[in-house]
């Protein structure tokens, strides 16, 4: 009991934080003249009040740091609470939508997922599209502090290979965990403030240039209008694509930039790795569409760098519904959906590392099979990986595939056509935001699902968010006894 409720303790906390930030939407509206404002008043005093009450409630056990068991259990939880509460200025106010798309929402911009069931968002008040906004940006940052304070140290999905790479290397310059969160988090800001700027100076409002430069370095993918990045103008897309590949990489990396470690971005082989993906897919979708349609170079160039990035990075914006661009262009985007970024930034999906791990010892049992007297050892970046680090990414690839399997003949069972279903389960679980199909694709969203379906597809952005693992140990006997 005290376990729970010193997570109590901290829920509580950060429920009242979410309640304050309320506040800004709040704002907005009242300076735009929209009676929306109340939505928010509302939210923020309801969130406020039961954060507050839970904290006062369970602080006489929130004494001393979280054991990892409890730092689990708090990031699962709060992930799972936080949407219900982030979803009452929805149901309240505009756009007024039942609980289920609210819930859906919140969740997809809290898991930076992008999936959308909100129709008119050109005629949405300010305050509801910076809210969104501001749903993906926490998301992000608040991954990106838990895949290098928690992941590490629980192997989730092999990232105990970077349990020694992230703190000890790291530690020449800030030697705390905490220390290299809050820098990291200075990154994730200074990154945002950047793309707003670079945004502006497109041609963006101001508003829509922080908006959008939230979610995009978030990768989150949220747009204020429903045409997505068909909106803005052509240098939009690339400002765009520029900064949601910036957003992909390891921030920490960043951080040893700035302390003049100036080869440490490019000798991580995760961060060359992604960049020869980026190149491959996009090289591949650009000849494919030279070939087989007339139109100029640059648009054709544009659009296929932005849409990629996009899918790649899984921040899910759209400039054209890229669905119709043929069977080759479809399959790689549907491939390098569940690709991702770099581990320590806000993309979701597998991850690039995972697939070097994998390469790596597929690599090594070939050359065993060749000769079989040879001793060969699966390296990366130079060092001998572990037997629990390939046993820990081998099973979140198991698990990410019987998960993905297993929610789409679900969504099937529920009534959903075949792309649909598959498109979906790959989308939430990889946290892409849009599918393909004329229903969930990059010209429609999810608003005519079943509530059962949504429901399901909110329960798989949060294990695809948290790394599956970490979500399926909560219900072992041996994690509720250590």
């Amino acid at each position: 009991m005290s376990d729970l409720r010193a997570v109590g303790y901290h829920i509580g906390l950060l429920l009242c934080v979410l309640g304050l930030t309320m506040a800004v939407p709040l704002a907005l509206d009242l300076w735009a003249a929209s009676a929306n404002w109340r939505a928010f008043a509302v939210g923020g005093t309801v969130t406020l009040f039961i954060g507050g009450a839970l904290g006062v409630t369970c602080a006489d056990r929130a004494r001393g740091g979280l054991s990892i068991r409890q730092a689990l259990m708090l990031t699962t939880s709060l992930w799972a609470i936080a949407p219900v509460f982030a979803a009452v200025p929805f149901l309240i106010g505009a756009p007024g939508v039942s609980f289920t798309n609210g819930y859906f929402e919140a969740m997809s911009g809290l898991t930076t997922t992008g999936s959308t069931v909100f129709v008119g968002l050109d005629a949405m008040p300010p305050g509801v599209l910076i809210w969104r906004a501001m749903l993906q940006w926490f998301g992000g940052i608040g991954i990106i502090v838990v895949a290098l304070a928690i992941f590490p140290s629980l192997g989730v999905g092999g990232m105990q290979l970077f349990k020694t790479e992230s703190f000890d290397t790291m530690g020449k310059v800030l030697p705390r965990a905490s220390e290299i969160a809050v820098s990291v988090s200075w990154v994730y800001l200074i990154l945002t403030l950047l793309c707003a700027f670079a945004y502006g100076a497109t041609g963006m409002s101001a508003f829509d240039a922080f908006a959008h430069a939230m979610t995009t370095i978030a990768t989150g993918g949220f747009a204020n209008y429903d045409a997505s990045f068909g909106a803005f103008s052509p240098p939009a897309e690339y400002v765009a694509t520029a900064f949601m590949l910036l957003a992909s990489l390891p921030l920490a990396r960043f951080v040893q930039l700035v302390s003049r470690q100036h080869g440490a971005l490019f000798r991580d082989s995760q961060v060359r790795a992604f960049l020869a993906v980026m190149l491959a897919a996009s090289a591949a979708i650009v000849a494919w569409r030279m070939a087989d349609m007339t139109g100029d170079f640059e648009t054709v160039l544009r659009k296929s760098l932005f849409n990629t990035a996009s899918v790649l990075t899984g921040t899910g914006f759209a400039s054209e519904d890229y669905a119709l661009w043929g069977s080759l262009p479809v399959a790689v985007l549907f491939m390098i959906g569940l690709v991702g970024g770099c581990s320590g930034s806000a993309t979701c999906a597998l991850k690039v590392f995972r697939f070097q791990v994998l390469i790596a010892a597929v690599g090594a049992q070939v050359r065993a099979i060749h000769s079989p007297s040879g001793v060969f050892t699966p390296r990366y970046e130079g060092r001998k990986i572990d037997d629990a680090v390939l046993s820990s990414v081998m099973s979140l690839f198991y698990f990410f595939a019987l998960t993905l399997a297993t929610v789409a003949v679900a969504l099937a069972m529920m009534g959903l056509d075949a792309t649909t279903a598959i498109s979906g389960a790959a989308t939430a679980l990889a946290n892409i935001g849009p599918g393909f199909g004329d229903v969930i694709g990059p010209s429609g969203n999810f608003a005519s699902l079943p509530d059962n379906a949504k429901w399901l597809l909110s329960l798989t952005m949060l294990i695809g968010r948290l790394e599956v693992l970490s979500i399926f140990v909560l219900f072992t006997a041996a994690f509720w006894r250590a």
